[in-house]
């Protein structure tokens, strides 16, 4: 495909407000596409096509694109087009030399103008398009969030998870239709927010402060009890552990296999908001559960995939790291998990039993890598007095592949 783009963005203050050069793409353009609010802003040219944007967008753009195969087409988008706009889709879907980008002044800069908060002490969310859950990964005590809506219904939801969260005392701000006329603001508190009718163009604002809430932090090793389990998760000191060898890199993707509680692949998603991960789990009821923990702990991107490994594999994204919770004596499980391995990727696996240790031990000889035996105890009462009481041993065995594999 050799169509062009321009993607011009678009402020409040609308036609107008484009700069001349700006003004002279759009009026130059065979084909200008658009939402209906934005192409109604536009002067009349003649011969001009205006074509709003197919829905849903992401399966019908590629063909819109190939119907204006070899022409100049202009994009118009509001603000920033590079800020959760449809530039970035552009370019994902043309590649980055067939797209042009005009910025008008985004809605994060006209927020942070208008709360005079610095851009160094306030985080970003996007739910556009996503799950809100995807705003409990960032919660912290005094954090400053900017939230960037997918609709008018976006700050009731918002204000819910923080309550639920145990951050309902966080006072929150929606500034609505931002640099336009009709810019509005509405001022509150998550906990007793009413749901009630803002625009769908909207920001919200929240000064993050817990009502008790214990704060889980953003390093590998989150208290067991942050997961809701069965008993079968990997506990808190060897998940810290077997996290720091899978050694998470932004854009990467986990595969936890045998998940149990998802423990793992949280973690690895928490690390980074580009990684990507999946669940393989037996037992559908666990499977559910691993769902649950990863909304309520914001990352409800974690993909779910309810079967048995070996089998269950086949046809998922060809990962960069891999956990092995259980299941390693099952035939050909560390040697599907091994082929599919990405060059410089890494494999982690635990084992409990004498026989999941032989596999280990073998593994180790063959391919090398670390092998450890973990030993966790814990203070606990005999009596009257404390005393240790051990946690059942760990053999971690952890390899990176060869970069030449």
């Amino acid at each position: 495909m050799s169509t062009r783009v321009t993607v011009v963005g678009i402020g409040a203050d609308g036609w107008t407000g484009l700069t001349e050069a700006a003004r002279e793409m759009v009026d130059g353009a065979a084909v200008v596409l658009g939402g209906e609010r934005h192409l109604a802003m536009l002067p009349d040219v003649p011969e001009q096509i205006r074509q709003t944007w197919p829905s849903p967008l992401l399966e019908q753009l590629p063909s819109l694109l190939a119907t204006f195969d070899g022409y100049e087409v202009v994009a118009l988008a509001s603000g920033d087009p590079l800020v959760s706009g449809i530039a970035t889709t552009l370019v994902e879907m043309l590649g980055k030399d067939a797209v042009t980008v005009v910025p008008a002044l985004s809605s994060v800069a006209l927020a942070r103008a208008r709360l005079r908060w610095s851009a160094e002490s306030t985080e970003v969310v996007t739910l556009v398009g996503r799950d809100p859950h995807l705003v409990a990964r960032s919660l912290a005590p005094g954090l400053r969030l900017l939230v960037l809506s997918s609709d008018g219904s976006t700050p009731a939801e918002v204000a819910a998870l923080l309550t639920a969260a145990g951050y309902g005392a966080s006072p929150m701000t929606v500034l609505s239709d931002l640099g336009a006329p009709e810019e509005a603001r509405l001022d509150g508190v998550a906990a007793s927010w009413r749901d009630q009718a803002v625009p769908a163009l909207n920001v919200v604002a929240v000064e993050l402060a817990s009502s008790g809430a214990r704060p889980l932090g953003f390093v590998a090793g989150l208290p067991d009890d942050a997961f809701e389990h069965d008993g079968q998760i990997t506990k808190r000191d060897v998940r810290a552990s077997a996290v720091a060898r899978l050694a998470p890199v932004p854009g990467q993707t986990l595969w936890d296999v045998g998940a149990g509680a998802g423990s793992v692949g949280i973690e690895w998603l928490r690390a980074h908001p580009t990684c990507r991960a999946v669940a393989i789990e037996a037992r559908e009821d666990r499977a559910a559960r691993i769902a649950r923990n990863a909304s309520t702990l914001g990352v409800p991107v974690l993909q779910v995939v309810t079967g048995r490994a070996p089998e269950a594999l086949e046809g998922l994204e060809r990962p960069d790291a891999i956990f092995v919770g259980g299941g390693a004596t099952e035939e050909g499980l560390v040697d599907a998990c091994w082929d599919a391995l990405r060059p410089g990727g890494r494999l982690v696996v635990h084992g409990v039993t004498l026989e999941t240790e032989a596999v280990l031990a073998h593994r180790y000889a063959e391919l090398g890598g670390e092998l450890t035996r973990l030993h966790v105890e814990h203070a606990a009462p005999i009596g009257t007095f404390t005393g240790w009481t051990p946690s059942r041993a760990i053999m971690q065995w952890a390899v990176t592949k060869d970069e030449e594999s």
